[in-house]
């Protein structure tokens, strides 16, 4: 025979409270494992602005094969490399030259690096070229509106300095820059809206414009850029990571770079250019 036991209110709430406690303390990490397991593995990638319609493709392709998204933050080199030092976070850093890479891997930022192309600067004009650029020596001209990246800021600023600099025209040009630009898609804008007459842009993105006619700089005046890819030290992902640095530098990923009208590295006519 069983003796019945009675709690009062209170001990019957405490009760119920304990259990349902321990319940939740079965069920929620399970649930959370679940969640996890199920959550995508994604990458966040720091590229320069100048490389976003070849980088978009490969990302999609790459997630295609690897059910791994990539999430893409598009600015000028050095922009980014402002970001990835103060936030430490990312996963991959593609600039558009070394030079930024090899001061982020001075910082401690990168490490595992491939090369994959060229950034090859040329003169963009409007369409109907209406100043009559033809070379390097026709941005001092009188009148000549003349745009330019900012050097602080994007990679094709930088190397437009160095370039007037290298041909010794750099004091003669300076009068007629209107205005410096963050990235180079804003450079583009600015000579398709006919905004300045001439400025100096990577190739590649202005080889099937319809607004934007090139004028050449012969190889020996200009300077040709290669542009790297790496690993970030702040990725907690570096497998994968470097899964996609491999990717992209793989025969598929340079196809792509030179279907939207870059050169693939390497080549012997821009040879070992940093």
């Amino acid at each position: 025979m069983y003796s019945a036991i009675y709690y009062d209110g209170d001990t019957t709430k405490k009760i119920a409270i304990f259990m349902m406690i321990l319940l939740c303390s079965t069920i929620i990490p399970g649930c959370i494992d679940k969640e996890q397991e199920q959550t995508p593995e994604s990458l966040l990638v720091y590229c320069g602005a100048g490389m976003r319609k070849p980088m978009d493709d490969i990302g999609a392709l790459f997630k295609e094969e690897y059910g791994i998204s990539v999430s893409y933050n598009y600015a000028g080199s050095n922009t980014l490399l402002s970001q990835m030092e103060l936030t430490q976070k990312g996963d991959v850093y593609m600039p558009g030259a070394t030079y930024y890479f090899d001061l982020a891997r001075k910082k401690g930022l990168t490490d595992y690096e491939q090369l994959i192309t060229y950034h090859v600067p040329v003169i963009a004009v409007p369409r109907g070229n209406p100043a009559g650029v033809t070379s390097l020596d026709d941005l001092a001209e009188p009148e000549v509106r003349v745009i330019l990246g900012d050097p602080k800021a994007a990679a094709i600023g930088k190397v437009g300095n160095k370039i007037l600099e290298k041909n010794g025209i750099y004091g003669s040009v300076e009068k007629n820059i209107i205005a410096r630009s963050a990235t180079v898609n804003e450079l583009i804008i600015y000579i398709s809206m006919k905004q300045a007459d001439a400025s100096i842009i990577w190739e590649d993105l202005v080889a099937n414009s319809e607004k934007i006619e090139i004028v050449e700089i012969p190889v020996e005046q200009n300077i040709i850029k290669t542009v790297p890819i790496g690993t970030l030290t702040s990725s907690e992902k570096k497998d994968t990571a470097k899964k996609f640095v491999d990717f992209v530098a793989s025969s598929e990923g340079k196809a792509i770079f030179e279907k939207h009208g870059f050169t693939a590295y390497p080549c012997e006519k821009y040879g070992d250019e940093q």
